[in-house]
């Protein structure tokens, strides 16, 4: 992640603009002063840096929850910043230099608003979460112009090669989205895809509530499979293999392909060193043989105005509160010039949105966008309103 040790974090006045950079406000941490949330705007980004002070001096980085899509972006963000606050910069890791001329003309990379407002439904889809090394992904893309790739990742390295190879190949049928893919399957209507690849998943066998596969993330891909589209995961743990399948398994209904060691067209890095090692690799695939309704989801995410004060929303901070189905927990407050910032995560339980929410005046708001549009998230929405006023 991009940062700068500096010397003493120094405030400046707000809102201030430099080289395309406008920092909006600052919010401070009640419980950890040193901690301070700087909002940004560069171009159609709207994050926040974050000081904070670790090991006898100060960091300044980007903020993990809200980092935009473009990583240039934070590099100007910060660069501006110092410049501004006349920071004295210990070490960094932030290039001075302008972004790689194939990064510079790609298009693919895409934000969540792309999708929700106006998902592309020309031609068939197919996703895949997680796409690492992006090998298959470019694979099927390159064999495929027909067909619209969209690609889910969260590691930006990943992302950026996959970018630079989007570029050099020309490819027009690939889009790139930094996102939880769980939320991201909400939104995508109805019998439009014709494959969903899983390829090599974390299996977070410490922690299972994280995994890809799920009750749920199966139930949304029937729903946007195409009728004989199919569901695709392939692992090299028998853990996450036997678990997948005993899910599969459960529904009333389900048609299943299983296979051992089989091979593909292409492979990753990591599984032709698992292929050395002679590790096992399964493939679990689920086949949809059904039709499903066309996605409907209405809800706003307005607020009321608030008749609570400051102190009663302070006071919210390490509270989990929970509903059917799913929960709100108030990780964090933040003090304002002239009020008070949350940060939560909140939802369904195995796909949480996390998010900041301020209030002003009595006034609410989500930052520095609103929650993807799902069931779950307008439902937490409007446990979250009754929350605030008391």
């Amino acid at each position: 992640m991009p940062h700068l040790h500096i010397e003493k974090f120094k405030e400046i006045e707000y809102p201030l603009s430099h080289d395309g950079v406008t920092f909006g406000f600052v919010a401070t941490n009640v419980n950890h002063t040193s901690e301070k949330l700087i909002s940004v705007q560069v171009e159609e980004d709207s994050f926040f840096l974050l000081s904070k002070e670790e090991d006898g001096r100060s960091l300044l980085k980007s903020d993990k929850l809200t980092r935009p899509a473009s990583i240039y972006n934070v590099h100007k963000a910060l660069l501006a910043y110092a410049t501004l606050a006349e920071l004295n910069i210990l070490a960094s890791n932030v290039p001075e230099v302008q972004k790689n001329v194939h990064l510079q003309e790609v298009t693919a990379l895409k934000s969540i608003d792309f999708f929700a407002n106006d998902f592309p439904m020309t031609r068939e889809v197919r996703i895949e979460v997680g796409f690492g090394s992006g090998r298959h992904l470019l694979h099927q893309a390159a064999k495929n112009p027909e067909i619209l790739f969209i690609g889910i990742e969260i590691h930006r390295p990943s992302i950026e090669q996959v970018l630079k190879q989007v570029s050099i190949q020309k490819l027009d049928n690939l889009l790139v989205l930094d996102y939880d893919a769980r939320l991201f399957m909400e939104l995508v209507p109805s019998n439009i895809v014709g494959k969903v690849y899983v390829h090599f998943p974390v299996p977070w066998d410490k922690k299972p509530h994280r995994r890809v596969i799920s009750t749920s993330f199966i139930q949304e891909s029937r729903r946007i499979l195409k009728v004989g589209g199919s569901l695709e995961l392939r692992t090299d743990s028998e853990n996450y293999y036997a678990y997948s399948y005993e899910t599969f398994i459960a529904f009333h209904k389900t048609t299943l392909q299983i296979n051992k060691n089989k091979d593909i067209a292409v492979t990753s890095k990591y599984e032709d060193r698992w292929k050395k090692q002679e590790k096992n690799i399964y493939d679990v695939t689920m086949i949809n043989e059904e039709e499903s309704q066309e996605l409907s989801i209405e809800g706003s995410f307005d607020f009321d105005l608030l008749t609570t004060d400051d102190d009663f929303l302070l006071a919210l901070h390490a509270t989990t509160k929970r509903f059917e189905g799913g929960f709100i927990h108030f990780e964090r407050a933040f003090r304002l010039e002239n009020g008070v910032m949350l940060r939560l995560s909140m939802g369904s339980f195995d796909r949480p949105e996390h998010l900041y929410l301020i209030v002003e005046n009595h006034q609410a708001s989500y930052y520095p966008s609103m929650p993807l549009k799902s069931k779950s998230n307008l439902v937490a929405h409007q446990f979250l309103k009754r929350v605030l006023h008391g």
